[in-house]
């Protein structure tokens, strides 16, 4: 009988801590956030570093001088991107112009939204960056994601106010949505500068 009380302590302890661990903690619930959201950043630079580098980055380079001249001096537009699944209204097909996007904030670690873009001209367009994470391009008739050709990283000797740029081929007339995610507050504010990287002849 001395042994059947400790035996029945013992059974209730591990009862109550099976069903606290089944209940679990605010803290407990908001931690697996964290690691899930950083896979997620994870697997799109791994995405975007698989974007070759592009072939001729002396033509970039002065792109990027040129862009670098709008990122320190303008002008300068503050636009907050649409959310992802509402209407994209936010434009910014305005050209040498420094578009300073803050994404909406979705949940913790999760910055995410998209602002449109109109090309009068068909050919390759640069889209440089402040920040070292890149964009997705879709166009918004069909949804369909436009493929990035290559990414240049920007040398600080040649502009040390932006990071990097994406180069797409996309047609004249043609609505596209520029979408941006982030999981961190830094990346979720950055300077956006469009210039035209080549003519279709």
């Amino acid at each position: 009988m001395k042994l059947e009380f400790p035996f029945k302590q013992s059974l209730l302890a591990t009862s109550v801590a099976v069903l606290l661990a089944g209940c679990g903690t605010p803290v407990e619930e908001e931690s697996p956030m964290a690691p899930e959201a950083a896979a997620l950043e994870s697997s799109e630079d791994a995405l975007l570093s698989m974007l070759p580098a592009c072939e001729e980055p002396e033509e970039l380079e002065h792109v990027v001088e040129h862009a670098c001249y709008h990122a320190e001096y303008g002008p300068f537009e503050p636009v907050t991107a649409a959310a992802l699944g509402a209407p994209v209204l936010v434009d910014v097909s305005q050209a040498h112009t420094a578009y300073q996007v803050t994404l909406p904030k979705r949940s913790p670690f999760n910055y995410a939204g998209r602002v449109s873009f109109l090309p009068d001209e068909s050919g390759e367009f640069a889209f440089i960056l402040s920040r070292n994470r890149g964009l997705r391009i879709f166009e918004a008739a069909t949804g369909t994601e436009v493929a990035r050709e290559c990414r240049y990283t920007v040398p600080t000797d040649v502009c040390s106010s932006l990071k990097t740029a994406t180069v797409a081929d996309l047609e004249a007339n043609t609505e596209y949505h520029l979408e941006f995610r982030s999981i961190l507050p830094s990346n979720a504010a950055f300077t956006l500068i469009i210039e035209e990287a080549g003519h279709h002849h």
